[in-house]
């Protein structure tokens, strides 16, 4: 079943949105199958975000059984020789140095820009993309600052819980109000991002909307490949806090 959802491009993996937690055991098995047999002939495996439902800080390790068992997967993983990158997601923006170190990962700035299989290549979460959705950006900007977090993270473990319970019911309010082209990346942003970066190929998830997209810039021609999530049950929405 896993690999359906991993994009394997030369020795290289990709997957994203993920979105384990323990209400999830059909995705927390599809990555633990991942891990132990697609994962054999790749250098590296690169996570581009959400890989948790929700993050609330590294604490989650000490409290959350799926959140160590995962750390002690990827730790395993990369022990082995596989080199593990992660990028953040607007679900789990908030992992920082503990869960890198513990899962011996390497933490990647979104966008980070790489070389794979010969292509010029810039890597994404996808949420930046969705420039349309006013709303969602402005929170981005705002959770993001380290203000913000500095104040979340001194909160105790269960009231940032109860605090990432809302914003999830908040998130689901909000997809039946808003169209899905909104929710979706914009079109403008995508050309922008290709003509200032100069990258001929950009990967990322996020919008739940797996595909593979050509796109003309200025006569070039550039390929936007988008992951699939791990949950193909629900419906195919973007997935903004």
């Amino acid at each position: 079943m896993a690999p359906n959802y991993a994009l394997r491009l030369g020795p290289s993996l990709f997957i994203s949105d993920l979105h384990l937690d323990a209400s999830s055991p059909e995705a927390v098995a599809a990555f633990e199958q991942f891990l132990r047999e697609d994962t054999q002939t790749a250098t590296s495996v690169y996570i581009l975000g959400d890989l948790f439902e929700v993050w609330v800080g590294d604490d989650q390790i000490d409290h959350d059984s799926v959140a160590a068992a995962v750390v002690t997967n990827l730790r395993a993983l990369s022990s082995s020789g596989t080199k593990v990158f992660f990028m953040h997601g607007n679900r789990d923006f908030l992992i920082s140095e503990r869960f890198a170190f513990e899962a011996g990962v390497t933490l990647l700035p979104d966008p980070t820009r790489i070389t794979v299989d010969g292509a010029d290549t810039l890597l994404m979460h996808g949420d930046t993309l969705c420039t349309d959705d006013v709303d969602y950006q402005a929170f981005r900007r705002m959770s993001r600052s380290d203000a913000w977090k500095a104040t979340f993270l001194s909160k105790p473990y269960a009231e940032r819980i109860a605090f990432a319970q809302q914003a999830r019911e908040k998130s689901t309010r909000d997809k039946s109000t808003k169209s899905a082209e909104i929710m979706d990346v914009s079109a403008t942003t995508v050309e922008q991002v290709f003509r200032e970066s100069g990258a001929g190929q950009i990967i990322h998830g996020h919008t739940h909307r797996p595909a593979m997209h050509s796109v003309d810039v200025d006569g070039r021609r550039c390929v936007r490949r988008v992951l699939a999530d791990w949950h193909p049950e629900v419906m195919q929405t973007s997935n903004h806090i």
